[in-house]
């Protein structure tokens, strides 16, 4: 394809602005790659695009983006090279491969750290010398984001580690404030079927991590008392939402779950704590964790009762439908509940 100089240096403008675009609005290297792919395909008139992404230290694939122009798939599974096409390891090894239909060069930071390919059928226009620049303009914008984001992702892991190694301490006091591993299980598949998005997921992650961390400064004697809390000390008990908030604030990614972990005590009706917000009022975060946190609770057994049934847990649930609970939470949680493998994972709640 012959393209003038002028109409050339505008695509590469424009190529270079559009992966700016989605550093920003990004996330994940996953997600990052997912959308450049279809940037590709787009911007290339490529048939498919695939990106390939290198674990430096085990040295095989721990990440494949690939793009149809229909579907969008990303696998996060570690694959052995040797089960990948011998032209993907050749590209990840610092070869390029420039053919009529298929087009691939090599992701290079200090290190090999994957590829970037670009095909179109046979039967289509082959690629010519402009499309090779641009795929290279992308490759390189490409490194650049990449690395951001992975060096951005471990920074948070460091960050959340450190808190997660709080949640350890509390949780070796076995107060009834700490979660089964299953918990997190549950708030996923919960909020996978309510279609909170991606950027939701992720939030609501963290969330369920973090959202009682500020039992930390509720005093033992009253998180391990086996006879009925006094007014005060329920009134105690209230404040660990504020303290979890008084934690994680100075973390900047960690902001936007602050709302979710402030409001999880909320009642949809209005009667919960600590600003008596009802309905949509509450974030969708909170409101999901509040009816997970409940359940939990009750399928526990605790120094001054025994365990309820998940049975009897689910029919306490529909029963706060409207008041403590957003019924449409309810609706999908009673929902799943009939589902074997659901059912399986709430099992697990018990501990």
């Amino acid at each position: 394809m012959n393209v003038p100089a002028s109409k050339r240096y505008r695509l590469i403008l424009s190529a270079v602005h559009m992966v700016y675009r989605l550093v920003n609005s990004t996330f994940t290297v996953g997600e990052l790659t997912l959308r450049l792919t279809r940037l590709l395909c787009q911007f290339i008139r490529a048939s498919s695009a695939s990106v390939y992404l290198i674990d430096p230290i085990k040295k095989n694939i721990n990440l494949i983006a690939s793009f149809d122009n229909q579907i969008n798939i990303l696998r996060q599974k570690p694959k052995e090279l040797k089960d990948v096409p011998p032209e993907v390891i050749r590209v990840t090894r610092g070869a390029s491969v420039l053919e009529h239909h298929t087009l691939g060069l090599p992701l290079i930071s200090d290190d090999y750290i994957g590829a970037i390919f670009i095909r179109r059928p046979k039967s289509n226009e082959a690629f010519g010398e402009f499309d090779r620049q641009m795929l290279s303009v992308f490759a390189e914008q490409a490194v650049t984001a990449i690395k951001n984001l992975q060096f951005h992702q471990q920074q948070e892991q460091i960050i959340l580690g450190s808190i997660k190694s709080i949640g350890n301490l509390i949780s070796r006091q076995a107060h009834p404030l700490t979660h089964t591993p299953a918990y997190m299980r549950v708030v996923r598949l919960l909020a996978m079927h309510l279609n909170i998005g991606e950027e939701g997921m992720r939030s609501l992650e963290y969330a369920s991590l973090l959202h009682d961390i500020g039992v930390i400064d509720v005093p033992f004697a009253i998180l391990s008392k086996q006879s009925a809390l006094t007014a005060e000390e329920f009134k105690i008990i209230r404040r660990h939402t504020a303290h979890s908030v008084a934690l994680i604030k100075p973390v900047e990614f960690l902001k936007p779950i602050l709302p979710i972990i402030l409001y999880h005590h909320e009642h949809y009706d209005g009667g919960g704590y600590p600003s008596g917000l009802k309905k949509e009022q509450i974030p969708l975060g909170a409101r999901i964790i509040a009816v997970v946190d409940a359940f939990e609770a009750m399928v526990q057994a605790r120094p001054y009762r025994k365990a309820g049934t998940i049975d009897q847990a689910l029919l306490e649930l529909k029963e706060e439908s409207g008041s403590q609970f957003d019924p449409k939470i309810i609706e999908v949680f009673l929902g799943l509940s009939r589902l074997k493998k659901f059912r399986n994972v709430l099992s697990l709640l018990k501990g």
